[in-house]
């Protein structure tokens, strides 16, 4: 890419780059030199200091996304970038046929979302640069990955941000409707083109495997989307009850278990919350219950409301869980911090009238790289808890 600018940016904006953060609001750029919609641009202080190189933005608030600091950028550093991505991941991933190859700023591409699904790619670019640089970045996932298709899911509302249009295409090879992929040993079949983010949630792959340590007896999968935790757990669990508000969704939860010869996966289309409330009016009680709800705070003004339902949720699950039994709970509201969420939990054992002891604090899978100091990066908390009485 042909490198433009210098943008200028304040004394704010420098200190922010200078301590590591990759986002640049547009009321920190002096100067923007002209440059034009997804340029590669030098950053330089007000004194015209090199501080670094970044994608630009014409729309969006966060006007650059940093990809280097310092007075040099490597002419093939976006190729360089993923192959280093999928190094790391022989270490985090060795083994998996569906994990993130890469992951925005925690691979240094801020924006840009690379996932496999085994022969395979699903790519999201979600700033005005990493669009821009979209063919080169495909260029560079065929001659290392060598897929049989590759497939961009640039459907997500954030791109409108950008003034970029929301749109889902094959951009090489071809993608079949249904692609087998294997999590652990249980067999799922992903839809490409119109599953969630970009066909399953893989950022929950280790919970998933994690929970089954857990799960015995009787479980309750709550929010269980296409049954990434019921369709782990079933194996090692007497009986499974999968529940969503998705019809479509619970009819692949089935599929898939039929797929698996998992025949104690019942599924319920259900309101959560009013479910919760009735198994515990019928006094029903469970082994193990999952919660993995969708983000309840996609904002800072809807923490409180937020809070109020995660201490329903969690109350209630700890209500219906027998003595001995473990909840595994999530969080993905980047919003709730880690213990503001641990705090939600000591509440909801309070109200439950339940002792609760700590088995293990999680996150997102190590194929979604948390930077430090960078706390957008991490949205995912995972806690498995354990009811005492």
């Amino acid at each position: 890419m042909q490198i433009e600018g210098p943008v200028v940016v304040s004394r704010k904006g420098q200190a922010r780059i200078e301590r590591g953060h990759p986002w640049i609001f547009r009321s920190d750029v002096v100067n923007d030199a002209g440059a034009s919609a997804g340029a590669l641009v030098r950053v330089a202080s007000v004194r015209g200091e090199p501080l670094g190189f970044a994608f630009w933005s014409k729309r969006s608030e966060i006007r650059l996304r940093m990809l280097e600091r310092g007075d040099a950028l490597a002419p093939g550093f976006l190729r360089d970038r993923i192959e280093r991505a999928l190094r790391w991941r022989s270490t985090v991933a060795a083994g998996a046929e569906a994990y993130r190859v890469v992951h925005g700023e925690g691979d240094g591409l801020p924006s840009l979302v690379v996932d496999r699904y085994g022969d395979y790619l699903s790519i999201q670019t979600l700033s005005q640069g990493s669009e821009r640089a979209k063919l080169e970045i495909v260029a560079a996932l065929v001659e290392l990955l060598a897929p049989k298709g590759i497939v961009e899911r640039n459907d997500p509302k954030v791109r409108t941000l950008e003034g970029l249009e929301q749109t889902v295409s094959v951009l090489h090879g071809e993608v079949p409707e249904r692609v087998l992929v294997s999590e652990g040993d249980v067999r799922l079949a992903v839809d490409l083109r119109g599953g969630q983010k970009t066909g399953l949630f893989l950022d929950q792959r280790e919970n998933h495997l994690a929970a089954r340590r857990y799960a015995r007896g009787r479980v309750l999968d709550a929010f269980c989307y296409d049954g990434g935790f019921a369709l782990q757990v079933a194996r090692d669990a007497d009986q499974v009850l999968a529940v969503d508000l998705s019809e479509d969704a619970l009819a692949r939860v089935r599929a898939n278990a039929e797929r698996n010869g998992l025949a104690n996966v019942e599924t319920r289309d259900a309101n959560v919350f009013d479910l919760l409330h009735e198994l515990d009016q019928r006094e029903e009680r469970f082994d193990t219950v999952i919660l993995d709800p969708p983000a309840f705070a996609k904002s800072k003004g809807a923490i409180p409301k937020a809070t109020r339902g995660y201490n329903e949720i969690n109350r209630r699950a700890l209500r219906i869980l027998k003595p001995g039994g473990c909840l595994v709970t999530c969080s993905c509201s980047y919003h709730v911090r880690e213990d503001d969420f641990e705090a939600i939990l000591a509440n909801a054992a309070t109200d439950a009238g339940a002792t609760v002891t700590v088995v293990e604090k999680r996150r997102q899978a190590r194929d979604h790289p948390v930077v430090l100091g960078v706390p957008e990066t991490y949205y995912l908390k995972c806690f498995v808890l354990r009811r005492l009485e």
